[in-house]
């Protein structure tokens, strides 16, 4: 039976600046291309992962009036059924910066729509949770709302998903989302914002993990980039997978791709955890070698396609 997962999440159009390299403060460079535009945020960005790997993505969301998201995205496992429409704000933007150089980017978010997403949106669409195996939600919407579809999704006997990206300005994350967390994924640095606890090596990913399970957290996996991804449980089970060796080209999307990887291959007991981290690492191997998100993020066979790469 396939995996359906609900996400909860933001959808943006991304506005696209490729440079030769990152400019250094206070240093003007010039760009051979014009800003290109193509779909993004993180919620849309998972949700696509999850149905171009084979599961059902609900996808709830809130976009400007009249934005037809429809029409810029369509993927056969992707329900926009519950797609919402905003009277007051227009479609999330996002502004990247990516290095030719490098594949690194800089990326900053205007909300628009998706800080419009409230809890009553939730309440109004439990129906995307039944019959799913996960909710995953991310930080690009209200706390308040990400915490009332975790709430939801806990009372329906859904494994919930926490993608802590952006990390929130204030000190600490919320303690009462973690409380209805069962997964957490951050990356390696955003673990280090919330734990203060820098990643150097496996002694200090275990302390990470420590750290969430002290606060009621079962389980926790932290991506790292192109070392790969880490994971602890809080009854000792312990996984590190390495990353595939690869050119980047556009690292844009990889952690979502990553996420969305994973949650169309993990069963909700996490008896598999290894083979689905493996496909996961697999699908952002894809990711970091092409240019955009959404164009970026591998089909299932091509991931399928990649895995006999890995050691």
């Amino acid at each position: 039976m396939k995996k359906q997962v609900t996400i909860v999440g933001s959808t943006n159009i991304d506005k696209v600046t490729r440079v030769p390299r990152l400019a250094l403060s206070g240093e003007t460079l010039s760009t051979p291309q014009h800003q290109e535009e193509v779909m993004g945020g993180k919620g849309l960005n998972q949700a696509v992962a999850i149905a171009r790997s084979g599961a059902k993505a609900n996808f709830i969301t809130k976009v400007g009036e009249g934005f037809d998201l429809s029409q810029k995205v369509n993927e056969e496992n992707l329900n926009q059924k519950y797609v919402l429409h905003s009277d007051k704000f227009e479609t999330g933007q996002a502004y990247i910066t990516v290095s030719k150089a490098t594949g690194d980017n800089i990326i900053y978010v205007y909300e628009g729509a998706n800080g419009d997403l409230s809890a009553k949106d939730i309440w109004d669409q439990q129906e995307a949770l039944e019959g799913s195996d996960f909710c995953l939600t991310q930080l690009e919407i209200p706390l308040e709302t990400a915490l009332t579809a975790f709430k939801e999704a806990k009372a329906a006997g859904v494994t919930t998903v926490l993608n802590p990206a952006p990390v929130p300005d204030q000190d600490d994350l919320p303690k009462a989302l973690l409380a209805q967390t069962d997964l957490i994924i951050p990356n390696e640095h955003e673990a280090a914002l919330i734990t203060d606890i820098p990643v150097t090596d496996r002694a200090s990913l275990i302390e990470n993990a420590n750290y969430f399970f002290e606060l009621g957290l079962k389980h926790v996996l932290i991506t790292l980039g192109d070392k790969g991804a880490f994971y602890k449980s809080a009854s000792g089970k312990e996984v590190m997978v390495s990353a595939i060796k690869t050119t980047a080209i556009d690292t844009t999307a990889a952690g979502d791709t990553f996420i969305g990887a994973l949650l169309s291959r993990l069963s909700p007991s996490f008896d598999n955890v290894e083979g689905a981290i493996r496909y996961a690492v697999a699908a952002s191997s894809l990711t970091v070698s092409q240019a955009g998100a959404l164009p970026s993020i591998p089909v299932e066979d091509d991931v399928l396609a990649q895995l006999p790469k890995m050691s």
